[in-house]
C-alpha cells in the first residue's frame, strides 16, 4: 500500500464488532508498517482485554488469508509488536482506561481515531442506546481533544439517520437539536432525564430484569418516534451525530454512513460474516421455514454495501483528509456509503433470489427432514399484511390452541411453533417496516468524489468502494447466502 499510514498510530473503538474486525485485518495485510493500532475492547483489566481481543478477534476465520500469507508465527510477532487492545467501555469518560501509562502514550501518540462502537439493535433499550451511540460519541471526541498529535476522527454512523426518508438524501449534517418532524424540540440532557426518571419508576416498581428491559425498549421506540425517527438505533444515532458536529471545534471531522451492511464482497475473501444483519432475520426465518410471508414494497430499493467497501471508504476518507487538500480539510464531511443511486437492487430480487438459492440448498429440521421453501409472499402495505396474518393464521391458532387444551396439551408443539410463526413475522416486520418501505435514495455526491481522488492516487483497486462492480444475482447467490449459511446459521 502507499505510505500513507506508514508509522502512524490508529485508535479504533467497538475492536471486536463486524467492522473493526475488517478494518484491523485489511490495515495489518496491506500496511504492516503501521507504527501502532490501539483497540478499545470492553474488559476489566489489560489481560481480560487481550485474550478476548485473541478469542473473539484474531481466531476468527477473517484472519486465516493474512495467517497463511505471512505465517502463524510471523502474524503472531506482528500483533504483539503493533496491537495494543486497551481495557475500557467507551460509555464512559476516558473509556475508563485505568492503566494511566498507557493512556498517556495513547494522548501522544494517537494521529488517527476510527470510532466504529455502537448498539446496532433497532429496538436497544434506551438507556444502553444512550450510553453507547450518544454519549460514547462524546466520549470519543472528548478523548481525542486530549491527544496531541490526532489528525482526524472517522465516526461510523448509518445512512438511516434519515429516518424515513423520500426523494434523494442530501450528504448534510445535522444541527444540534434537530428533529425529523420539526414539531417537537429536542433536547438530548431532557432525554437523559426522561431515562434516568424512567429507571426509577421501574426501580420502585420492582419488576424483573426482562421486564425492565421491555419498558425501557419501549421507551426507547417512543421517543425516536416522538422525535420523527422510525427507530431507537436511527435516532441515537443521529444524536451522536449532533454532539459530533456542534463540539468539534477545529478537530478535522468524517462521519461515514453506510447503508444495509453485508457480508465482504471480495477481501479478505468473498462472503464473511459475522452476526445476523438487517437482511438476514429474514434469510434465517425463510431457511428455517418459519415464514414464507414477508412485509415489503416489491419495488423498494433495497440499498445495500458489502463489509469490505465500508472498511475502504473509511480508509480512503483518511487518505484524503490528512493529505491536506484544501477542499478535504475545509469542512466536516459526510459520506453516504451506498448503492441505490448507481446499482440499485428491489425487495423484488432478494424474495427471487432467496427461492431460488433455497430451492436448490434447502436446509433440514431437526428430524432430518428437508425444508421446503415456498416463493415468499410480500405484502405491500402494513394493513394487507395485518389482514393476512388476521384472515389466514390468527383463526388457525384459535383453533390449535382449542384442540390443545381439549386434548391434555396433545398439540403443544403445534401451538407454540405456530404462534412463534406469527409472532416472528410480525416483530421483524414492524421493526424493518421503514427500511422495507423506503423510497428515498442517497446522494453521494461526496463520496463519488472520494472514489475519484482514490483513482487520482491509483489506490482504486487497493481501496475499492465503487457498487457498481457488484452483479447482485451472482453476489447473493454464490457469496452472502453461501457466507451467511456458513458463518451465522
Amino acid at each position: 500500500m502507499e505510505p500513507f499510514l506508514e508509522g502512524k498510530t490508529i485508535f479504533i473503538t467497538g475492536a471486536t464488532g463486524f467492522l473493526a474486525k475488517i478494518l484491523v485485518e485489511k490495515i495489518l495485510r496491506v500496511q504492516p508498517n503501521v507504527r501502532k493500532l490501539f483497540l478499545l475492547v470492553r474488559a476489566s483489566d489489560s489481560k481480560s482485554a487481550r485474550k478476548r481481543f485473541n478469542d473473539e478477534v484474531m481466531q476468527t476465520e477473517l484472519f486465516s488469508v493474512l495467517r497463511e500469507k505471512i505465517g502463524a508465527n510471523n502474524l503472531n510477532s506482528l500483533i504483539e509488536e503493533k496491537v495494543f487492545p486497551v481495557a475500557g467501555d467507551i460509555s464512559f469518560e476516558d473509556f475508563g482506561i485505568e492503566n494511566s501509562e498507557m493512556k498517556n502514550d495513547m494522548f501522544k501518540e494517537i494521529d488517527i481515531i476510527i470510532n466504529s462502537a455502537a448498539t446496532t439493535r433497532f429496538d436497544e433499550r434506551y438507556d444502553i442506546a444512550m450510553d453507547i451511540n450518544v454519549l460514547g460519541a462524546l466520549n470519543v471526541l472528548k478523548f481525542a481533544k486530549r491527544c496531541e498529535n490526532v489528525k482526524i476522527i472517522v465516526h461510523v454512523s448509518t445512512a438511516y439517520v434519515c429516518g424515513e426518508g423520500e426523494g434523494v438524501i442530501p450528504e448534510k449534517s445535522f444541527s444540534l437539536g434537530e428533529t425529523l418532524n420539526k414539531n417537537s424540540k429536542l433536547d438530548i440532557d431532557v432525554e437523559r432525564k426522561v431515562i434516568d426518571e424512567k429507571l426509577k419508576e421501574l426501580e420502585a416498581q420492582s419488576l424483573t430484569t426482562k421486564e425492565v428491559t421491555i419498558a425501557m425498549r419501549d421507551l426507547g421506540i417512543q421517543r425516536a418516534n416522538l422525535h420523527g425517527w422510525p427507530n431507537t438505533y436511527s435516532f441515537t444515532k443521529a444524536m451522536g451525530e449532533m454532539l459530533l458536529g456542534h463540539y468539534k471545534e477545529d478537530l478535522q471531522l468524517v462521519i461515514i454512513r453506510p447503508t444495509i451492511i453485508t457480508s465482504t464482497y471480495k477481501e479478505p475473501f468473498p462472503g464473511w460474516i459475522e452476526g445476523v444483519k438487517t437482511v438476514d432475520s429474514f434469510i434465517l426465518a425463510y431457511g428455517k421455514g418459519v415464514m414464507n410471508f414477508c412485509f415489503g414494497d416489491p419495488n423498494t430499493k433495497l440499498d445495500m454495501i458489502p463489509g469490505d467497501m465500508v472498511v475502504n471508504s473509511i480508509l480512503a476518507s483518511i487518505i484524503a483528509h490528512i493529505e491536506n487538500d484544501e477542499y478535504y480539510s475545509s469542512e466536516e464531511l459526510i459520506y453516504h456509503i451506498s448503492s441505490s443511486g448507481i446499482n440499485p437492487i428491489k425487495s423484488f430480487d432478494i424474495q427471487s433470489f432467496l427461492f431460488h438459492y433455497f430451492t436448490k440448498n434447502p436446509w433440514m429440521n431437526k428430524d432430518g427432514n428437508i425444508i421446503k421453501v415456498e416463493k415468499p409472499t410480500l405484502f405491500s402495505s402494513m394493513d394487507s399484511f395485518r389482514k393476512y396474518i388476521s384472515t389466514y393464521y390468527w383463526p388457525l391458532l384459535k383453533i390449535v390452541e382449542l384442540a390443545n387444551v381439549l386434548s391434555w396439551r396433545r398439540f403443544d408443539k403445534t401451538y407454540k411453533d405456530l404462534k412463534r410463526k406469527i409472532d416472528m413475522a410480525i416483530r421483524l416486520s414492524e421493526l424493518y417496516r421503514p427500511y422495507l418501505l423506503f423510497h428515498g435514495s442517497f446522494d453521494d455526491a461526496n463520496t463519488k468524489r472520494l472514489r475519484m481522488t482514490m483513482k487520482e492516487h491509483k489506490m482504486d483497486g487497493v481501496l475499492n468502494f465503487d457498487p457498481s462492480c457488484i452483479k447482485w444475482e451472482d453476489y447473493f447467490m454464490n457469496t452472502h447466502l453461501p457466507g451467511a449459511v456458513k458463518h451465522i446459521f
